[in-house]
């Protein structure tokens, strides 16, 4: 396993090429083509900013313009959730190629998940640009939190990538079932409501979801002002995270020779 591992530094070209392959086909024939990436998450900000100012006012103390606090979960979680229902028939419509001994199928979910995180990148500029407009304080201090929480959003993405695009291939259900569980996980993480306003008991629960601690840092980082207070917490998730890709990543090498039967 650690031998195909150590594989994946030597394709980095590969894998260089394969995601600027798949940014250019998501929006190859539109007229506005790559510049959709950035008017995608600045409408959305926009519709958030009208209808949450002005048709359901959101109110939580401590909380004004409650569209930012709403936008810096949501914008990781997209990176995410997008990653693990990408992955989910990754291999199966991916065949051709893994059916071919010279190509390492783990390429193919790393591919997903990190054109998915350029992505996520596109959409900061806008975030930054509202920030910047409503005033919100930025210190460096906190910022230099962002690219680690960003690091560990990407190893627990990895993980889950890999385990599921290679469990996909032989249970094909879990396609349906993952669209499902992700909204469930949304709603369970504080990302339309603040951690802060629960109960203890609820908190504990909250504390399960590894994504709760992404939500909250980056949360923390972009939005709220004061220190980083929930360092702890991730540094755990990052520890836990390897942990986590390294078991995805058994678990695909373990299937690996099955998966040119099975697609």
């Amino acid at each position: 396993m650690l031998h195909n591992l150590g594989r994946l530094f030597r394709y980095r070209g590969l894998i260089q090429s394969l995601v600027a392959r798949e940014l250019k086909a998501r929006y190859r024939g539109s007229v506005l083509g790559f510049f959709w990436s950035f008017i995608n998450p600045l409408l959305l900000l926009v519709i958030y900013s009208i209808v949450f100012t002005y048709f359901l006012p959101a109110r939580f103390e401590g909380i004004e313009h409650y569209e930012l606090f709403m936008f810096c979960g949501i914008l990781p979680w997209t990176w995410f959730s997008s990653s693990l229902l990408e992955s989910s028939g990754l291999l199966i419509s991916g065949g051709n190629l893994i059916k071919n001994v010279l190509f390492p199928a783990e390429i193919l979910p790393v591919v997903t998940v990190l054109a998915n995180m350029v992505h996520f990148f596109l959409g900061l500029p806008i975030l930054a640009a509202f920030l910047i407009y409503y005033q919100r304080p930025l210190h460096l201090a906190e910022l230099a939190w962002f690219p680690v929480t960003v690091l560990v959003q990407l190893v627990l993405t990895l993980g889950f990538a890999l385990l599921l695009s290679a469990l996909t291939v032989h249970f094909r259900d879990i396609r349906d079932i993952l669209s499902n569980l992700l909204t469930f996980w949304f709603f369970a993480t504080p990302i339309i409501y603040p951690y802060f306003i629960m109960e203890p008991w609820q908190r504990r629960i909250l504390n399960v979801n590894p994504f709760t601690h992404l939500a909250i840092t980056y949360q923390e980082i972009l939005f709220f002002e004061g220190p980083v207070g929930h360092g702890f917490w991730l540094l755990v998730l990052a520890a836990a995270s390897v942990l986590f890709f390294l078991f995805g990543y058994f678990v695909f090498d373990r299937l690996r020779d099955t998966f040119a039967e099975e697609v």
